[in-house]
């Protein structure tokens, strides 16, 4: 697969809007993601997070405005050359289960090297990676029935992160999940990011996701991958959008996010729906008040 690096960031948004049956789904959405960063996209349901991230990805055409992918405007270019694009540069992990059911485990994560026409060797190679990185190695001959939910959401992922894509683009992939296997979905995020400095946008309406993913960051230590609780200093470079009835209302910090008296984003940070961003009472990977420390993977 192709491995050259383009100008530009990684995606731009320059006065996108969208409607679907002449109603308006995104209004004059302005966005960069930058190289190595994270962008959290929240808001109410039926906001446009996920129209956005169709757009981010050139599974939809704005109405008016312009996407850029590494500096390249896709509006202009042929399907061929969008699949091209998608199959070397990117990566997304849908909320709904795509998986081929048909398909082992293996085969679903080679399924996208295989239509780009790399090398069975380069395939075997590659799928082989992933499914140690997501810790399916194991299972690469089941069928996705096989699988728990939390192993068939690692699977989607493998399948995204397969070639190592220099953007990835997440919708909720960790809805529906207890928040044990959760929180090991975070984790496998977290690495993908850190480790093979992957630029992402994250779509989630599970606020609590936000600050572990802000303030938690990977490294390779003697050949082991470990996560740990990092100072300001040392967080990865994390945004957080808001978007309400298709129009973005809150740009800014985590922390930002997080003590806004803006009223849209307190209808968010503020509502009794259960989420919680630092009350956690039990010592697990979601308790920010935990002391800081090392966890191997």
């Amino acid at each position: 697969m192709e491995t050259e690096i383009r100008n530009g960031p990684a995606i731009e948004f320059r006065h996108v809007s969208l409607c679907f049956d002449e109603k308006k789904v995104l209004s004059d959405i302005n966005l960069t993601l930058e190289r190595g960063e994270m962008i959290f996209i929240t808001g109410e349901s039926g906001a446009g997070k996920s129209v956005l991230l169709r757009l981010a990805i050139a599974l939809l055409q704005p109405d008016t405005g312009q996407v850029f992918i590494e500096g390249r405007d896709v509006g202009p270019l042929s399907e061929d050359e969008l699949l091209k694009l998608r199959g070397d540069r990117m990566g997304i992990v849908f909320q709904e289960d795509s998986l081929f059911t048909g398909m082992s485990v293996y085969e679903n994560v080679a399924y996208r090297l295989v239509e780009h026409g790399v090398d069975e060797a380069e395939v075997g190679r590659q799928v082989t990676e992933v499914l140690k990185f997501v810790g399916l190695y194991q299972q690469a001959q089941k069928l996705p029935f096989e699988l728990s939910g939390g192993m068939r959401r690692r699977l989607e992922i493998a399948r995204a992160l397969v070639g190592w894509p220099a953007i990835m683009l997440f919708d909720e992939p960790a809805s529906g999940l207890d928040p044990l296997t959760s929180a090991q979905v975070l984790d496998l995020i977290i690495r993908a990011r850190d480790i093979h400095g992957i630029s992402s946008i994250y779509v989630t309406k599970k606020l609590d996701e936000i600050p572990y993913l802000a303030t938690h960051r990977a490294s390779n230590s003697g050949g082991r991958i470990v996560i740990d609780d990092v100072t300001p200093d040392h967080q990865p470079r994390t945004r957080v959008i808001v978007l309400s009835q298709g129009e973005i209302i809150f740009n800014g910090s985590v922390e930002e996010f997080e003590n806004s008296d803006q009223f849209e984003v307190r209808r968010l940070t503020k509502a009794d729906n259960g989420t919680i961003f630092s009350d956690f009472v039990t010592a697990d990977p979601w308790d920010r008040h935990r002391q800081p420390r090392e966890r191997i993977l």
